[in-house]
């Protein structure tokens, strides 16, 4: 399954030729081509660092019903570290968009704000699965209201999520074919 915190890997080859390319940069920057061109290098280089991290951590959103205290916990920390190498990721991804375009760069961090909320509710969803964890036992015919709806609202917590995160990722896909003169194609 494809790991959707990560960007498209086929833009990574194309960041590291980016001190080849001029980078077509808005009206409001300063920096002469040369060493905005340097500085996306460098945070580029970075940016491609942190994705092989997020890509070795294999972290799915998908909710399995494992009524396990043990599997929880787990299944919480994990995300924990997921998410903050992810909110990592993109703070390098915002780094880069604000070099060139800061107008789609404050729109960006709005989406970086809009995923630390999502996940700090998915990880309080989890916490409550983990303290409960039968509320995951399918088998078992008497459970409450109040489980069926922790259950559900973490379903649908990680979709959210998960669709979030493949936006943030087309966005970003977007910015670099469009702003950084990106010649990948999907």
């Amino acid at each position: 399954m494809k790991n959707h915190l990560m960007p498209d890997l086929y833009i990574l080859p194309k960041i590291k030729k980016l001190h080849e390319k001029p980078i077509r940069r808005g009206r409001f920057n300063p920096v002469n081509d040369k060493e905005l061109t340097e500085s996306v290098r460098i945070h580029s280089q970075r940016l491609a660092e942190l994705s092989r991290n997020l890509l070795e951590m294999h972290f799915s959103y998908k909710v399995k019903e494992k009524p396990s205290r043990q599997y929880w916990e787990k299944r919480v920390a994990d995300f924990e570290r997921y998410a903050g190498a992810g909110m990592e990721y993109y703070s390098q991804a915002h780094s880069i968009i604000c070099l060139v375009d800061e107008k789609e760069s404050q729109m960006f961090l709005l989406g970086m704000s809009k995923m630390r909320q999502l996940s700090v509710s998915l990880v309080k969803t989890m916490k409550e699965v983990a303290a409960n964890p039968s509320i995951m036992d399918s088998r078992d015919r008497q459970q409450s209201r109040w489980s069926k709806d922790v259950k559900d609202r973490l379903v649908q917590q990680s979709d959210t999520c998960l669709r979030h995160e493949k936006e943030m990722n087309r966005t970003f896909r977007e910015f670099y074919e469009k702003g950084l003169g990106g010649t990948a194609k999907g």
